[in-house]
C-alpha cells in the first residue's frame, strides 16, 4: 500500500506521465521562484542555480570555504584591494564557446543594473565604483574596478580589503551567465535551447509543479569529477508526500528538517539516514518602521520581550534548534555576538505601558504576514505565527490578525514594505558576521524593514574597512547591539539546526558543513539503489507510520 501511495505521487508530479527516474532524485522544498541567479534568493534556488552556473570560485563540498571554479587561480595585492582572476584555458560555455573575462563583467553588470531588480546587488559595492555605477551618479566604465585585461584575464579593484571577497565570489549573482541568450530575450532567457551554461549541470526542463531536470555538462572544465547523469530537483509541498517517496525509493535525498511530518520527527531523528548539523541560519521577524505603531521603539522592544522562545523551539521546531539572543548565530571565528532581549513579560508589559497602551488599551489590531499553504514548510510558519498571537495575546492584551500569502506574493510585499510584521529567515552566504549584519545597511535590498540608521551604517562599513580582526569584530558587534538591543527592528527567534535524509550507503560526497552548501558535482552513487523493499531498516517509519502518513 506504502508503493502504491508513492507511485500515485509520483504520476501526480508527473502529471500522470511515466518518464525516465533520473540517477539522483532530490526533494528541494517550495517550487522555483526563479533559476536566475541573478535576482533569486531562496535557498533551494540557489541549489539548483549553483548546478547550472560557476562563478570564479566555488564552495568546497566539505567546508563551504570558496576553491577554484572558473578561476583556476589568483593573486592579491599587498594591500588586499586588488585581486587577479585567471580563468581557466578548459572553461567553456556548454555550448563549446569559450568563457572569457569579459563574460565575467557582462554577468557582474547586469547585476548592477537596477532594472535586473538584483537584492542581491548591495553584495558588489566592494568593488570600486560600483555603488555609483548602480546608482547611475557614475557610468565611466573607467572608474569603475573591473577590467579585462586579456580573454583569460580579469583584475577586479576593491574599494577597501574584503576579507571574504572571494566567499561573494562564490555565491550565485556573481554567477557567470551568458550574454546571448539574455540580450536576445530578455526576462526570457531560462527559455533558449540550448542554454548555454557555465556550471556542471544542463537544464534539460524546469516544468512547474513536477521538477527541474539537469543533465551533466560534457563540456564542463571539471565534468570528469561529475559523477551523476542525470538529477531531477522535486518542488513536493507536503512533508506525507516527501517522506513516503523517499521511503519507497521514489526519492534519494530531502534537503530540510521541513520536508518530514514534525508529529515522526522524534523517531526520525534516531534513524542512521537522518544527519543533524548546527550551520549559520536565522529565524527572526521583521518590523516595518515606517508604519505606526511599529515607528516607536517601545512597542518593538515590548513585542520582543513577550515572546518565550524555549516555548517555540520546544513545542514547534523540535530538532534541537538553540533558541536566539542575537541575530549572528555562534561559531563564526573570531566574533562573539551581544545579547539582545530575552524573555521578559513584566517589562515587557511596562514598555508598552510607556507607549501609551497600558493592557493593550487602544493598540491598533495588526497583521502578521508569513509565506504560506497548508503544508510543508509553510506550516511550520503558520504555527509559529499562532503561537506568536497566542503570547502577545495573552502577555500584553493586543491582538493580531494572521495574514498568509503564497510565496512570490509574500517576497515581493516584504520588498516593497507591503506588511507590518513578518516572518524572515536568513542563511549565511559566508562564514562571516558581515553576511548577516550589512543586510541591514540603509542601502541593502535585502533590508525590508524600512530601517536606517546612520550609525549602525558607519560601523559596519568601518569594520569592513578594518583589516586589524579584533577590531573589526569590536565594531561588528557595537553594530550588532544597536541592532538586536537598542533599535530592535527585528526579533530573532532561534538558530536553524541542519537536517538532511540520505542513506550512506548509497550516497556519498555530502558533508554536514556550517553553511549547508552541497555542491551537486561532489555528489556520488554507491553501488545499486535500494528498493523500497529493502529500506526496511531504517525501522517502523517504513510501514505503520507510512501507511499512517497516506491516510490508510
Amino acid at each position: 500500500m506504502v508503493c502504491a501511495f508513492a507511485a500515485c505521487a509520483v504520476l501526480l508530479l508527473t502529471g500522470c506521465k511515466q518518464i525516465e527516474r533520473a540517477d539522483l532524485v532530490i526533494i528541494n522544498g517550495t517550487e522555483p521562484e526563479t533559476l536566475d541567479p541573478a535576482i533569486m534568493t531562496g535557498f533551494s534556488e540557489m541549489r539548483i542555480a549553483q548546478g547550472l552556473f560557476e562563478g570564479l570560485t566555488r564552495p568546497d563540498p566539505r567546508t563551504g570555504q570558496p576553491i577554484p571554479g572558473l578561476a583556476e587561480r589568483w593573486e592579491v595585492s599587498a594591500d588586499g584591494r586588488i585581486y587577479t582572476f585567471h580563468i581557466r584555458s578548459n572553461a567553456v560555455w556548454s555550448t563549446g564557446r569559450p568563457i572569457t573575462a569579459h563574460d565575467v563583467i557582462f554577468s557582474w553588470l547586469r547585476v548592477l543594473d537596477p532594472a535586473t531588480g538584483a537584492d542581491y546587488a548591495g553584495q558588489f559595492f566592494y568593488i570600486k565604483g560600483a555603488e555609483e555605477y548602480y546608482n547611475a551618479t557614475n557610468k565611466d566604465m573607467a572608474l569603475l574596478g573591473l577590467c579585462a585585461l586579456d580573454n583569460r584575464t580579469l583584475q577586479v579593484e576593491l574599494k577597501h580589503p574584503a576579507p571574504f571577497f572571494l566567499d561573494l565570489c562564490a555565491l550565485p549573482a556573481f554567477a557567470v551567465v551568458p550574454r546571448e541568450p539574455i540580450e536576445k530575450y530578455g526576462e526570457r532567457w531560462l527559455n533558449a535551447r540550448p542554454l548555454p551554461v557555465s556550471g556542471p549541470y544542463e537544464l534539460v526542463h524546469w516544468r512547474l509543479n513536477d521538477r527541474v531536470r539537469l543533465r551533466k555538462n560534457r563540456l564542463y572544465w571539471d565534468a570528469a569529477n561529475t559523477q551523476i547523469e542525470l538529477i531531477d530537483f522535486l518542488p513536493v509541498g507536503a512533508p506525507n508526500t516527501a517522506l513516503n517517496l523517499y521511503q519507497t525509493g521514489a526519492a534519494d535525498i530531502i534537503w530540510d528538517k521541513d520536508m518530514v511530518p514534525v508529529e515522526l520527527l522524534d523517531l526520525l531523528l534516531t534513524r542512521p539516514d537522518c544527519h543533524r548539523f548546527s550551520y549559520l541560519g536565522t529565524y527572526f521577524i521583521r518590523f516595518n518602521v515606517t508604519k505606526p505603531p511599529f515607528t516607536d521603539v517601545r512597542v518593538r522592544k515590548a513585542l520582543a520581550l513577550a515572546i518565550d522562545k524555549r516555548r517555540l523551539v520546544a513545542k514547534i521546531t523540535r530538532a534541537g534548534e538553540q533558541v536566539a539572543l542575537h541575530f549572528t548565530p555562534n561559531g563564526i571565528p573570531g566574533y562573539e555576538p551581544p545579547l539582545g532581549l530575552g524573555y521578559d513579560p513584566a517589562q515587557a508589559r511596562r514598555l508598552l505601558a510607556e507607549a501609551g497602551y497600558p493592557a493593550g488599551k487602544g493598540f491598533p489590531r495588526f497583521q502578521y504576514s508569513f509565506d504560506a499553504s497548508a503544508v510543508g514548510p509553510a506550516k511550520l510558519n503558520a504555527k509559529i505565527a499562532v503561537e506568536l498571537q497566542q503570547m502577545w495575546r495573552q502577555t500584553l492584551g493586543i491582538e493580531m490578525d494572521l495574514r498568509q500569502l503564497e510565496r512570490k506574493i509574500f517576497f515581493a510585499a516584504q520588498s516593497r514594505l507591503d506588511y507590518e510584521v513578518s516572518r524572515s529567515s536568513w542563511v549565511a552566504d559566508y562564514n562571516d558576521p558581515n553576511t548577516f549584519l550589512d543586510i541591514f545597511v540603509s542601502t541593502s535590498g535585502n533590508n525590508r524593514t524600512g530601517w536606517k540608521n546612520p550609525r549602525y551604517d558607519q560601523l559596519i562599513a568601518q569594520a569592513n574597512m578594518q583589516t586589524d580582526k579584533k577590531l573589526r569584530a569590536a565594531l561588528f558587534r557595537e553594530a550588532e547591539q544597536i541592532l538586536v538591543a537598542e533599535e530592535v527592528p527585528i526579533i530573532p527567534l532561534y538558530f536553524y539546526t541542519g537536517v538532511n535524509f540520505y542513506d550512506t550507503n548509497r550516497i556519498e560526497g555530502i558533508y554536514p558543513n556550517i553553511l549547508d552548501l552541497h555542491p551537486l558535482n561532489a555528489i556520488r552513487k554507491k553501488g545499486q539503489r535500494l528498493s523500497g523493499n529493502n529500506r526496511s531498516q531504517y525501522g517502523n517509519v517504513g510501514s505503520r507510520h507510512a501507511l499512517m502518513l497516506a491516510g490508510k
